[in-house]
């Protein structure tokens, strides 16, 4: 009776389930996967937020396939900070980058084709691919005292029917940014085997140092056909205002026909409802109060993080360039999941197995940086008393 592409598992797993328990027992619970700025104790500014959103233009329907003209203008001075010149018409508004990924993989793949995606990274892509039958190949990425892309591994999987390289920049959970000279190959793969590469920016402003090895933005690529994705839920710390973008670049022939072709995929849907493309460039703004505050606190609370770790040797973290998440690396002798459901049980502190990711190995837990701090300090804690007592 069901579509055989909503044929998930539907069973929750045994962290669900013991936390389930937990909560239903009344027991209160450090939650260091915490990842919703909005309840994460930060500070916005209400009128300006709620204001944006009174605009007596919201009253009037005048859809645009690609978006609010004046919201994709904002859109472009987003990027202009960045010194990359953006035409309007190189931007669609969505509902979201889960939408955007859907506008992506209608326009390049047909069913049974391939989106090639890191591993670890974060689990959207599977149902995301899926409901768009589309199948997922991953890529590697692998630790030697940071993370690099695995090149050679990707192309050796980059098969007849792979459509399009998906990169995430900086990867969640990893924290890593695309450098240059990736970008260099991943471009030289792309134009060698005809595909395009997809670039998911949303947690791109949340930088922990500058490095000019690194990529400033895939929004300025032109050697391929390239799709960037990012929204409002990251940049502004706003997920509950569904405002998300692509942006379209590439050779001017390839990119003209792939601008026609998504107009007509934006237009089936008009999704972006008038008041929040009107709100757009005042959320847009709302950042600059924003990213300092998530900024500050990711930062604190690495701090905190490192300086707990000094002393105990059984715990370590890999080493991450932005984002908001820590890995933390556990002696292996549980499975990760085993790990968290032991920690929830016994120390009603939460954190994400590392498998949730993708991660290759055991012995990885993932952790929220956006967490409050006293809750992070005594999560941490926690965590290093219940594997020095288990070690």
């Amino acid at each position: 009776m069901f579509s055989s592409r909503t044929n998930w598992p539907l069973s929750p797993n045994r962290l669900s389930l013991e936390i389930d328990k937990l909560k239903r027992d009344g027991v209160p619970l450090l939650d260091l996967t915490e990842s919703n700025p909005t309840r994460c104790g930060l500070a916005f500014d209400q009128p300006s937020i709620l204001g944006a959103l009174a605009n007596p233009q919201a009253l009037a329907y005048t859809p645009d396939p690609r978006g609010l003209l004046s919201a994709r203008q904002a859109v472009a001075g987003y990027y202009a900070e960045r010194r990359i010149t953006l035409d309007a018409a190189q931007i669609f508004l969505t509902t979201s980058t889960s939408e955007a990924y859907s506008y992506m993989f209608r326009l390049l793949a047909d069913p049974g084709d391939a989106i090639l995606v890191p591993q670890p990274s974060y689990p959207l892509f599977d149902f995301l691919a899926g409901l768009n039958d589309v199948r997922v190949i991953a890529y590697p990425l692998f630790y030697d005292g940071g993370w690099q892309i695995d090149l050679p591994a990707l192309e050796r999987r980059l098969e007849a029917r792979a459509r399009a390289i998906l990169v995430v920049h900086p990867n969640n959970p990893t924290g890593s940014f695309v450098r240059r000279d990736e970008l260099a190959a991943l471009l030289a793969i792309c134009q060698r085997r005809g595909v395009a590469l997809v670039a998911d920016e949303v947690f791109a402003d949340y930088s922990l140092a500058a490095d000019p090895k690194r990529v400033v933005s895939h929004a300025a690529v032109t050697e391929a056909l390239t799709f960037t994705l990012s929204g409002l839920s990251k940049i502004s710390a706003l997920p509950q205002m569904k405002v998300a973008w692509a942006v379209v670049n590439g050779a001017e022939q390839l990119l003209g026909d792939a601008l026609a072709r998504l107009e007509i995929i934006a237009d089936t849907y008009l999704s972006l409802s008038a008041p929040l493309a009107l709100a757009l460039p005042q959320l847009l703004e709302t950042r600059r109060t924003l990213q300092p505050q998530i900024l500050g606190r990711v930062r604190s609370n690495l701090q905190l993080l490192d300086t707990r770790l000094e002393a105990k040797q059984l715990v370590s973290r890999l080493e991450l360039e932005g984002g908001w998440y820590a890995i933390l690396r556990l002696p292996s002798i549980r499975t990760d999941e085993d790990w968290a459901v032991e920690l929830a049980r016994q120390d009603c502190v939460l954190v994400h197995p590392g498998h949730f990711f993708d991660f290759s190995s055991e012995g990885h837990l993932v952790i929220s940086l956006l967490t409050e701090q006293a809750i992070f300090d005594e999560g941490v804690r926690r965590i290093l008393a219940r594997v020095a007592s288990t070690c």
